[in-house]
């Protein structure tokens, strides 16, 4: 049975949200013990080969050529927020540092969203208030992290917030083609940061594999937001998609043993709540 077309966007925003919550786990833990931007690379390039594949063996068109900018400016901005986010992630504390990201990430595409798309309803916009408390509920922490950290995930909420704007401008091109075309330039980036940070290292397997699925998932994460924001507004597809780091800290819970508090616990609640608010004409 068909999903409603109102549900659409709702489902790939979704679908998105486990990708990514999956990728950063996995991101964030590895570069724990290997340079970040070196599995930032690692994550683009298994991405790109990914989603080149998807996009030649699915026999999609090429988008446009301002498409293709559009896309291109999207990675640059989304790789290297990927690069520094995984570094605050590796520097301080995962649940704070995913937060912060997030709600920079997800309020400034919101606003530019409402801005150009014109003001949802209040269903909507009692949603996005629930999924911005959930957000913050979801993945905030009581410890405390390093300055820098704290830095580093402003830092990365700002490229993120550029990567969801971009994506949208980049219109209705085939979204395989548009996830290739960013993570093109977000490898691009990554590698020339490495290059020039010195931080080339001989690394294990496991690390390369670690950093290979997160980078798939990743990727995955990409083409799924740019069906969401292509079949529905900015502004749903974005604070939808950015309760991901409710996969992460519940990841991080089960596998680290990461503190799980009563009040993630409500902010998860909230972000259950606010999806069928925002699934709302």
């Amino acid at each position: 049975m068909l999903a409603p077309l109102s549900l659409v966007p709702v489902e790939f925003s979704l679908a998105a949200v486990l990708a990514w919550g999956t990728s950063d786990f996995l991101g964030g833990y590895i570069s724990k013990r290997v340079n970040a931007f070196l599995i930032a690379t690692i994550a683009h390039s298994g991405g790109l080969v990914l989603m080149t594949s998807v996009a030649l063996l699915g026999g999609s068109p090429l988008p446009s050529r301002a498409s293709i900018l559009w896309a291109l400016a999207g990675g640059f901005s989304g790789g290297a927020a990927l690069a520094v986010f995984y570094r605050a992630l590796s520097r301080g504390n995962m649940g704070l540092t995913a937060t912060i990201s997030a709600v920079l990430g997800a309020a400034i595409p919101a606003v530019f969203g409402i801005v150009t798309e014109g003001l949802p309803g209040y269903a909507r916009l009692a949603g996005f208030l629930l999924a911005g408390i959930g957000i913050w509920l979801i993945s905030g922490s009581q410890g405390e992290s390093r300055p820098q950290a704290l830095g580093l995930a402003v830092l990365a909420g700002l490229g993120f917030a550029g990567f969801f704007i971009c994506m949208k401008q980049a219109g209705d091109g085939p979204a395989a083609w548009m996830a290739t075309f960013s993570r093109a330039s977000a490898l691009a980036v990554t590698a020339v940061i490495l290059l020039f940070t010195r931080g080339f290292r001989r690394v294990g397997g496991r690390a390369v594999a670690f950093g290979v699925v997160a980078g798939f998932l990743d990727t995955s994460g990409t083409a799924l937001f740019v069906r969401a924001s292509q079949t529905g507004r900015l502004d749903v597809a974005v604070v939808l998609t950015s309760l991901y780091p409710a996969v992460t800290v519940l990841l991080a819970r089960a596998i680290l043993k990461e503190h799980f508090t009563r009040w993630k616990a409500i902010g998860l609640v909230a972000g259950l709540a606010a999806v069928p608010l925002i699934a709302m004409q």
